[in-house]
C-alpha cells in the first residue's frame, strides 16, 4: 500500500547470538533427558538380571550384587551431569539475558521509529489517526462521502458546480437531512447560506475565520470527525481535497456518476475496486429536467 516496499526481516548478531545459545541450551538439556532415559531403563535391566534371575551369587563384590555397584556409580555419572548442565554450564545467566533483553528492547524501539518516520513520510493517510481512533473507534458511526463527478471524475470548476441535476439534490437533501456535513471553506462559501435541517462543519485553516451562528468550525478533518461523533452518519461534501482526505477513513460511498467529461478545475480521487465493493446502482437517462444521463451509485469499504 502507497508504494511501500515489504523488507526482509534482518537478525543482528546479538539477536543471533541469543538464537544459538537457546539452541545450545536446547540440546544440552535434551542430552542430560536421554541419558536419564537411559539410566533407568537399563539399570532396571541390569538389577532385574543381577538379582531378579538369581545371578547375584555368582558376581558379587563384598556383600552388594554387581548391578547395584554399577547402577551407584553411573548415578553418581548422572548427577554430576545434572549440576553440570543446570549449575555450572549455565550459557544464560540472568545478568546476560537482562543485558541481550535491553538489547533487543532498543533495538526494536530504534526499528519502530524508523517505521513510523516512513510511514508519515510516505503514507500519511494510511490509517486513521490517533483522534480519530481514540474517539469514535467505539462509536456505531458510518462516515460517508457524497458527491456527484463526471465520467473524467469532474466534480466542479470555479468553485461552482459544472451541471444542474434536479434528481440529484433531491437525493442530496433526502441523504444529508438531519445529519452533520463536513465540507472545506470553499465548499461552504460555495453556499448562499447554510442548508437547513443540517449541522454545517466547515474546516478552514484560516484562524478566527467567521460564519454564521450554528456552525461548527475546525481546523482538520479528523477533529471535524470528532464534531461530529454524536451522528451515526456524518457527510463529507466536498471539496476536491477533503474528498482526497476523507477516503482512507469513510465507510460508504454515495456517488452521482455523470455520463459526460467535463472540463473541471476539481477531480473527485479515483475509487479502487479493490476496496470499495458496489452494493446499489439506479440508472437516470436524460429528460427535459436532466441534460445529461446518470447514475446513482452506492459503494462500502470490503
Amino acid at each position: 500500500m502507497f508504494g511501500l516496499k515489504k523488507k526482509k526481516p534482518q537478525i543482528d548478531k546479538e539477536q543471533l547470538e541469543l538464537i544459538q545459545n537457546a539452541q545450545r541450551r536446547i540440546k544440552q538439556k535434551k542430552r542430560l533427558y536421554t541419558h536419564v532415559i537411559i539410566f533407568l531403563v537399563f539399570s532396571l535391566l541390569l538389577y532385574t538380571f543381577n538379582v531378579g534371575l538369581g545371578f547375584a551369587n555368582e558376581f558379587t563384590l563384598a556383600t552388594f550384587p554387581w548391578s547395584v555397584v554399577i547402577i551407584v556409580f553411573w548415578f553418581i555419572l548422572l548427577f554430576w551431569h545434572t549440576i553440570n548442565v543446570f549449575i555450572i554450564n549455565r550459557f544464560m545467566g540472568k545478568e546476560w539475558q537482562q543485558k541481550q533483553l535491553e538489547k533487543l528492547v532498543n533495538k526494536q524501539e530504534d526499528r519502530i521509529e524508523k517505521m513510523k518516520k516512513e510511514l508519515k513520510k510516505e503514507a500519511p493517510l494510511v490509517a486513521k489517526t490517533e483522534i480519530y481512533n481514540q474517539e469514535l473507534a467505539s462509536k456505531n458511526q458510518t462516515l460517508t462521502i457524497i458527491a456527484a463527478a463526471g465520467e473524467n471524475d469532474a466534480i466542479g470548476k470555479g468553485n461552482k458546480l459544472i451541471w444542474h441535476l434536479r434528481n440529484d439534490l433531491i437525493r442530496f437533501k433526502k441523504l444529508t437531512s438531519g445529519h452533520h456535513i463536513i465540507m472545506g471553506r470553499k465548499t461552504f462559501e460555495s453556499f448562499p447560506k447554510p442548508l437547513p435541517n443540517r449541522t454545517h462543519i466547515v474546516i478552514s485553516r484560516q484562524e478566527n475565520y467567521q460564519a454564521p451562528a450554528g456552525v461548527i468550525i475546525v481546523n482538520s478533518l479528523e477533529k471535524a470527525i470528532v464534531a461530529a461523533k454524536s451522528d451515526s452518519q456524518p457527510f463529507i461534501i466536498g471539496g476536491g481535497e477533503i474528498y482526497k482526505q476523507a477516503m482512507p477513513l469513510a465507510d460508504k460511498l454515495e456517488i452521482t456518476r455523470v455520463h459526460e467529461s467535463f472540463d473541471a478545475d476539481t477531480f473527485f480521487p479515483k475509487i479502487d475496486t479493490s476496496v470499495w465493493k458496489e452494493t446499489s446502482k439506479t440508472f437516470h437517462g436524460k429528460d427535459e429536467e436532466h441534460d445529461y444521463p446518470f447514475t446513482f451509485l452506492t459503494y462500502e469499504r470490503k
